[in-house]
């Protein structure tokens, strides 16, 4: 089931700005789109504990936000069709949260 262009963006703003763990999933989002990764290269790349990573992608993908290719160790994660349809939505929610981190030293 597809959802409505405004109940993606209120679960992006849920999973990415709302809820712990939302600046690790943004990152992961992030890296994904510019190339896609297994979770061994996330970790390798983000500097993130392996079964963090595992846990974020679990949650992404339970979510429909990414989408995968192979089994086990070697499956590579890409973004779904509809977050690439609606990635604009992400970049802003990314952005105001990179901005209010910033603006509390926190990034």
């Amino acid at each position: 089931m597809a959802l409505s262009r405004r109940s993606y963006k209120q679960l992006l703003l849920w999973l990415i700005e709302g809820s712990r763990g939302g600046v690790n999933r943004g990152r992961i989002i992030e890296a994904i789109k510019a190339e896609p990764l297994n979770a061994n290269q996330l970790c390798n790349l983000l500097g993130v504990d392996y079964r963090t990573i595992r846990h974020h992608i679990d949650v992404l993908e339970k979510n429909r936000l990414i989408t995968s290719v192979g089994e086990h160790y070697g499956k590579v994660f890409f973004l779904s069709q509809e977050l690439e349809q609606n990635y604009s939505d992400f970049e802003e929610i990314w952005n105001n949260l990179e901005m209010r981190l910033k603006d509390n030293g926190r990034k």
